[in-house]
């Protein structure tokens, strides 16, 4: 079993594309699997792993240094990475004979391919093969061009002339993304008619290898059987898979602002109708935290892709934990104290309205 290889699928995805919905998934539905998930993330905040940790089957954080491996109570592993890739990889390689699959969940701002690469090393080499990368795509936001600079005419400007300089880091990371994947899942296809999923994949199928499937998925309900176990050996080819950033070193988020704000909420409804006043005012693409609501003991989630919000209760507050309402806003050009006192500014006007 030591000469064994750990397959690991890497999940790539832009922001809010359901990555974290569709691991929630996978690790509830493991038949038995010993999956291990590695979470990177990007902010403040780690939002995704709290997410993560609460998704239902029971994580136990004893003896877990600063939140960096948990125990899942079906036999699975959870790790949060930021800084500390080769250490908690190094833990994994170890226990190989106790893990079925790895799969990592990429920032949304992350580029696959270095990550691939990484599994060129000789010390993940010899533990670790890359059996896929799958990028996930939220179908209605390519529908409505968000990944252009000036919506669907500037796309469709920019797939005419190869020449075009491409300005937007988000086309390029969503480019590359697509670039590097083997398996593409185009989610969040409900209630979207057969006209506009056509458009979604056409535009998806110009930034694609030739043979990648495209999948349609709702919630992150994907098979295992179609997600696991691909063999594709990405490492040993992904230095021929072009992508936008071949040339550079080293890539970093310095196109990208993250901004933290902590609020006074007094109604849920008032928080979305002004978080969506303020992503349509500045250049913010991500908007993630939990809030706090007078008289409510359960932790509110709120979850934002562009001016599109969703807002759920997930768990109790602990009693342990400070009760406070928090987001982390990522986008471009942001300034923090701007951002804080426009939502200051219009949740007080809500309440002496």
């Amino acid at each position: 079993m030591q000469s064994r290889k750990i397959p690991a699928t890497i999940v790539t995805g832009f922001l809010g594309s359901g990555k974290t919905t569709l691991l929630r998934h996978l690790l509830q539905n493991a038949q038995g699997l010993r999956i291990a998930v590695i979470v990177n993330e990007f902010g403040e905040l780690g939002i995704d792993g709290e997410l993560l940790k609460g998704c239902g089957i029971g994580c136990d954080e004893t003896g877990a240094p600063n939140g960096q491996l948990f125990e899942l109570a079906n036999g699975c592993l959870c790790c949060t990475v930021q800084e500390e890739f080769a250490p908690v990889m190094e833990q994994l390689a170890a226990r190989r004979d106790q893990i079925d699959y790895l799969v990592i969940e990429t920032s949304g701002l992350a580029l696959p391919k270095p990550l691939v690469q990484a599994f060129q090393w000789p010390a993940l080499r010899n533990a670790f093969t890359v059996d896929a990368v799958v990028a996930v795509v939220d179908a209605p936001a390519v529908a409505a061009g968000r990944f252009a600079d000036d919506p669907v005419a500037v796309d469709a400007q920019r797939r005419a002339d190869d020449n075009l300089d491409h300005d937007s880091p988000l086309h390029e990371l969503f480019e590359d993304q697509l670039a590097t994947a083997d398996l593409v899942i185009v989610h969040k296809t409900d209630g979207m008619d057969t006209a506009a999923l056509a458009v979604v994949e056409a535009a998806i199928r110009l930034e694609t290898a030739p043979g990648v499937k495209l999948l349609h998925a709702q919630h992150g309900r994907i098979d295992l059987a179609v997600l696991l176990g691909l063999e594709r050996a990405v490492e040993d080819v992904i230095d021929q898979r072009k992508t936008h950033h071949d040339a550079e070193e080293d890539h970093d988020h310095d196109a990208f602002d993250s901004v933290s704000v902590n609020l006074q909420v007094l109604d849920r409804a008032r928080l979305l109708t002004v978080l969506q006043d303020l992503v349509g005012r500045h250049e913010i693409y991500r908007v993630k935290g939990f809030v706090s609501l007078p008289g409510a003991a359960m932790r509110l989630v709120i979850q934002g892709v562009g001016t599109r919000f969703d807002s759920y209760f997930d768990r109790a507050w602990r009693g342990d934990e400070m009760r406070q309402s928090r987001l982390v806003l990522i986008g471009a050009g942001l300034n923090a104290v701007v951002l804080q006192a426009e939502l200051d500014r219009d949740l007080s006007a809500s309440v002496h309205s």
